[in-house]
């Protein structure tokens, strides 16, 4: 590789990782023609950009990156995969579930939300983040419940507000 191509890759690199906020570092080495074919599909079917990458490329992009990765860099040993997601969880669970039929992959660590995790002990607690459309949902939810409290305090007091305020009392009870 010349060093005008390893200056492209490099310059692609930083790009990816401008572009994604959820960035998970794997080791899919040992896997066989058919388990890398099989984790590639479930990575395109969670909508998961899977790219095998040299170390060395990698670690420049990052530091040519405006963000900050932390002890990252740390973990670019050996076989080294780049997991790209739009959500902060969806590499930890294709990996986990992955790892029902195989011992890799291997997590080396993520960068999710500006945040910093290394090492496969974290799979579980990153399989649990939650999502910012599923954040958005729980919160709409606690808001619509004491929205619902009055409506049904409206309806089962005929619309008197001495009824309302003495069926909403009541419910607080």
């Amino acid at each position: 590789m010349t060093r005008e191509e390893k200056s492209q890759v490099i310059e692609e690199l930083t790009a990816q990782l401008a572009d994604n906020t959820n960035i998970y570092l794997a080791d899919i080495s040992g896997l066989d023609a058919v388990a890398t074919s099989n984790l590639r599909r479930a990575c395109f079917k969670a909508n998961i950009k899977l790219a095998v990458v040299k170390n060395t490329l990698l670690e420049k992009a990052m530091e040519a990156s405006d963000r900050e990765f932390g002890d990252l860099p740390t973990t670019l040993k050996g076989n080294t995969s780049v997991m790209y997601s739009e959500t902060g969880n969806g590499p930890a669970k294709v990996i986990k579930e992955f790892r029902k039929k195989s011992e890799k992959p291997l997590l080396k660590g993520a960068f999710i939300e500006e945040s910093v995790y290394i090492g496969d002990d974290l799979l579980d607690a990153l399989v649990d983040i939650k999502s910012r459309e599923e954040l958005i949902g729980e919160i709409v939810g606690l808001l619509q419940s004491p929205a619902k409290n009055v409506i049904s305090a409206l309806k089962s007091s005929g619309g008197k507000i001495a009824g309302i305020v003495k069926t909403l009392s009541e419910r607080e009870g």
